[in-house]
């Protein structure tokens, strides 16, 4: 099983931006925890970080005939993309939705989700475990 794991704008700033939300941990950090859950489930993935909306679309877009699905924190662009939304919906591949905060209890513009209605799971506020939890979803649910 082949899973691709997308990250949007800001991420590559964990353990510098607004610690009391995110914590102290870096991005590599979460790199790391992703790549070590993966072995422990026996799953390959590839992990995709940037900060612009058309790359992400573009490799959401690269990963049909490639993954075998996809697990997506879009960050900021998971409450302005409908471009993230109509990416999804074109590869059909199971996704998951991450985030490492609580959305549903942050500022009320981050209470809605384009990305996560292309999603069949959501993994919210678990902060790195989010990441773990999809990972094992995944595999119980997506067909290799």
């Amino acid at each position: 099983m082949k899973l691709l794991v997308v990250n949007g704008p800001n991420l590559n700033m964990l353990g510098i931006r607004e610690k009391h939300l995110y914590g102290a941990e870096t991005y590599e950090d979460l790199q790391l925890y992703i790549l070590k859950k993966a072995r422990e489930l026996g799953v390959e993935v590839d992990i995709f970080q940037s900060n612009s909306e058309g790359a992400l679309v573009d490799r959401i877009q690269e990963a049909y005939g490639e993954a075998d699905g996809i697990i997506i924190n879009p960050a900021a662009y998971t409450h302005t993309s409908v471009a993230i939304l109509d990416a999804l919906k074109a590869v059909n591949l199971p996704a998951a939705e991450v985030h490492l905060t609580d959305i549903s209890k942050r500022e009320p513009f981050r209470q809605l989700s384009y990305a996560g209605m292309a999603c069949q799971a959501h993994f919210i506020g678990l902060g790195f475990e989010g990441y773990g939890k999809a990972l094992e979803w995944m595999k119980e649910n997506a067909q290799a």
